[in-house]
């Protein structure tokens, strides 16, 4: 799960300098009209990749910067570590930190972790960190892959999504090599008998592994056999046969140095090198003698050798390849030929497709039965919803409509439809004009499928627009109870909102020397209670409406 835990402003608009430090939970952000409440919203909006005008920058300020600070649950498991792994863009574990700067001219930098980024990649960043509930943000709920997502996630079905994502892939890239192989068919049946001979001339010569280097070794030792065989007899009569041998004047020395050390005890040191040295000669001696007699001097076997060398030659020049290749080859070659054959086979081929795709509409149709179970489960929860969100009569249902072609999503497209008003017909979620009923659809939703959305910030902008009273209760119990799910931030300006929040933020306006700025910061319970005041009393405070916002706030 992810929270935001710091956000960070510089020059922004009429903000100067904000540093903000978030708590778990349900909070509210409140204060009078024109104060700049949603300038916080805007801040989290550009930071999530949002669109930059040179209008952001405060006004003698060069530069705007926004950054903000994400705790993100540690280890290797999860979308985000994931998506950041891919990326390149990994930090310290345990946060993600994203943060953007606007210069003058409209021109900004993104970064993600403290590297540059596009802002493309900060929009993907901020789609698992941030969910903007409001009249003019961003809003995963109006993608149609989003809406598809959410039912997926919610009713269990990523895992047979993902299923049939790759049977999809699988049928398709079949079903691609059967069309090219049809196309292609007069070249793969010439190829296939190329392959053919080729391998009938291979088999015809049946080259083994390791066959080239061991000919090689015995044409030479059958070449050179009289010149080895002589070389090896001198070599034995030198050691050990002749009168003056090496072994024959080695035992001498050895015999008289061993007589000399009686007289000096430490000579035994060398008479051992020199009487080791004889056994040596000696073994090296009957080694050769033993070497020269099984020299072959067959010139039968030369010629075989030779004729056989100059075939693997020959063909491996037609081949155009080393000798010591052509075993390989003729392996490769059969795999090959196995290649051609299934592809030359159409029948085959078209049965394996066949395959591919029965398999493929097969986990389909089982995504189509389980979505349209979940589909009317959640349909009738969120309508259910929606009833206490001062949307009486107001109907939510998702709609699976089919495709036209089958998809790697599946055989049917996933879209949200809403009616606010029983006098309303029900009609994309895109399509609804008004803000604030769209933020209340939204949490609706958010109530129901909290559970499953691997969002962990959810921000609502302008959710009470048009409500008050018992209304504005409910969605205030509606958000604190979110609250204990997700991190919930809210903008409102209802005190029956803002009483049932955890932490209470104050927007303000402050008329400087030269310029208007604008202050965020935390109330204590003593100014909650008088914020709550001001809210319901307007200008004019008295103690019964401070005693009033009190009791909202015990309660």
């Amino acid at each position: 799960m992810t929270m935001l835990r710091t956000l960070v402003i510089r020059n922004f608009v009429l903000v100067e300098q904000e540093d903000i430090e978030f708590e778990a939970g349900f909070s509210v952000l409140t204060g009078e009209t024109g104060a700049g409440k949603s300038m916080l919203i805007d801040a989290l909006e550009l930071l999530v990749g949002g669109r930059t005008e040179a209008g952001a920058v405060r006004q003698g300020a060069e530069r705007a910067d926004v950054s903000a600070t994400f705790e993100v649950s540690p280890g290797p498991a999860g979308a985000m570590t994931e998506w950041l792994s891919h990326h390149g863009l990994e930090g310290d574990e345990g946060q993600v930190i994203l943060r953007r700067s606007v210069e003058r001219s409209g021109r900004s930098r993104c970064f993600v972790n403290g590297q540059l980024s596009t802002q493309a990649q900060l929009r993907e960043a901020g789609e698992f960190l941030l969910d903007i509930h409001g009249q003019h943000a961003h809003q995963s709920l109006l993608r149609p892959a989003a809406q598809r997502d959410l039912l997926d996630l919610h009713g269990g079905c990523a895992e047979l999504a993902a299923t049939v994502a790759t049977a999809y892939r699988e049928w398709h890239r079949l079903r691609e090599a059967a069309a090219d192989a049809e196309a292609r068919q007069h070249a793969i049946e010439a190829e296939r008998v190329d392959v053919e001979d080729k391998i009938a001339d291979l088999d015809t010569l049946d080259p083994v592994e390791g066959e080239w280097e061991r000919l090689e070794s015995r044409r030479m030792a059958l070449a050179h056999g009289a010149q080895l065989i002589d070389a090896a007899n001198v070599a034995v009569s030198v050691l050990s046969e002749d009168e003056d041998a090496c072994a024959t004047r080695l035992a001498a020395q050895s015999g008289r140095l061993r007589g000399q050390m009686a007289h000096d005890p430490r000579l035994k040191e060398w008479v051992d090198l020199i009487e080791s040295a004889e056994a040596q000669v000696v073994e090296a001696a009957r080694g050769l003698r033993h070497y020269a007699s099984g020299i072959d001097l067959d010139d039968d076997a030369l010629r075989e050798i030779d004729a056989r060398i100059e075939f693997l030659h020959s063909t491996a020049r037609r081949f155009r390849c080393n000798p010591r290749e052509l075993a390989e080859l003729r392996k490769n070659l059969r795999a090959r030929l196995a290649d051609l054959e299934l592809v030359s086979d159409a029948a085959a081929l078209r049965k394996v497709v066949e395959e591919r795709e029965a398999e493929y509409r097969r986990v389909a149709r089982r995504l189509s039965e389980k979505r349209g179970k979940v589909a009317r489960a959640l349909s009738r929860d969120v309508t259910s919803a929606m009833q206490d969100l001062a949307m009486k009569g107001g109907r939510f249902s998702i709609e699976l409509m089919r495709a036209d072609a089958p998809t790697s999503h599946g055989d049917e497209s996933v879209e949200f439809h809403v009616a606010a008003h029983p006098s309303l017909p029900l009609k994309p979620i895109a399509k609804v004009a008004s803000g604030g009923e769209l933020a209340r659809i939204s949490l609706a939703l958010q109530l129901v499928a909290s559970s499953s959305s691997p969002v962990g910030t959810l921000i609502f902008d302008e959710v009470d627009s048009g409500i008050g009273g018992a209304v504005a209760e409910t969605v205030g119990s509606a958000l604190r109870r979110l609250g204990k799910l997700r991190q919930v931030l809210c903008v409102t300006h209802l005190p029956q909102v803002a009483a049932q929040a955890a932490h209470h933020w104050k927007v303000t306006k402050e008329d400087l020397a030269d310029r208007v700025g604008v202050r965020i910061s935390a109330l204590t319970k003593a100014e909650r209670v008088e914020e709550l005041a001001r809210m319901l009393g307007g200008a004019q405070i008295t103690a019964t409406t401070r005693r009033h916002a009190a009791e909202m706030l015990a309660s």
